[in-house]
């Protein structure tokens, strides 16, 4: 099982993702996650995948596309961290990542198997690491970060973003 990051191990601004992740096997984590997600906009129609919440905000469609975007990243992240890669990697506009997805001219089956194919392709470099890959420290985002921390950011912000999804869009369309 792999152990929870120290916070020295990433950027602040990362904390409320690395304490959202329980005391669980993080692979398990991952895992589950994709039914998870899968689950929770199963009922969710093309018309209500295009809720936002409020003006400016994204749309349900592009939350799901941004969780599958940043883990890309994020994976990246890990892979060359994990790799011994000590080359600074920069940080990413996530809004712009959103206004050029076209998450909303997808459907939501489409953006579900993509986020899908996305965690198995993070879970295969997950499961290939050793102890001292998971160790080894880059620089991500202006920040020293270990791969450990990496992979527990990946599964909070997965939380994160499917507890927002859950509290002001399902909720709001439910209402509706």
């Amino acid at each position: 099982m792999l152990e929870r990051p120290l916070a020295e191990e990433y950027g602040s601004h990362f904390e409320p993702y690395v304490e959202k992740v329980p005391d669980v096997d993080l692979a398990f984590l991952l895992e589950s996650q994709i039914e998870e997600c899968i689950q929770l906009l199963s009922g969710v129609s093309e018309e209500q995948s295009k809720f936002r919440y409020a003006e400016g905000k994204w749309s349900l469609k592009e939350v799901l596309g941004h969780i599958a975007d940043t883990e890309r990243i994020m994976s990246y992240r890990l892979l060359r961290v994990a790799r011994g890669d000590k080359t600074p990697l920069p940080g990413f506009e996530e809004n712009l990542f959103v206004a050029h997805s076209q998450a909303d001219t997808r459907s939501i089956n489409d953006l579900l198997q993509d986020f899908a194919a996305v965690r198995i392709a993070t879970l295969s470099l997950f499961r290939q690491l050793d102890d001292e890959a998971w160790m080894r420290v880059g620089h991500a985002s202006g920040h020293d970060t270990t791969a450990r921390a990496i992979a527990y950011i990946i599964a909070g912000h997965a939380i994160h973003h499917m507890g927002i999804m859950k509290d002001r869009y399902l909720s709001a369309i439910q209402d509706q």
